[in-house]
């Protein structure tokens, strides 16, 4: 399997690799909220152009953006290298800026640590 993202690629060959002495340890991080008063075009556009800063963030090896326009409810899936990292990001000004957007409503803000038998199985881990 080839990904153009090297930082995924990286991560996708220490997961699936079985002589590798070397542990990955991810971070989830699970945003969603509810759009107010701005539309899912109007959102979209804010997300293209906040990527890059998403993409230098330190430790977040991938965020995934998410969109359900029936539902109305958008957010994004973070793929963190430790919880360290995650924890720095989440007292970050890019979180806060997140969370103080009075667009943004009804948010819920989940963290996990992963399983790491099986997502190695599944292909991450």
């Amino acid at each position: 399997m080839c990904y153009s993202n090297s930082r995924i690629s990286l991560i996708y060959m220490l997961a699936t690799c079985t002589t590798c002495p070397i542990s990955i340890y991810l971070n989830i991080l699970i945003i969603n909220f509810n759009l107010q008063d701005l539309s899912r075009g109007q959102f979209e556009e804010a997300c293209q152009e906040l990527a890059q800063t998403f993409a230098d963030i330190p430790g977040l090896i991938t965020k995934t953006w998410l969109a359900n326009e029936e539902t109305n409810t958008y957010g994004g899936v973070y793929h963190f290298e430790n919880k360290q990292a995650m924890l720095e990001y989440k007292e970050s000004e890019v979180f806060a800026a997140i969370g103080n957007n009075p667009a943004f409503i009804n948010s819920i803000i989940t963290d996990f640590g992963i399983l790491e038998g099986p997502s190695k199985v599944t292909g991450i881990g």
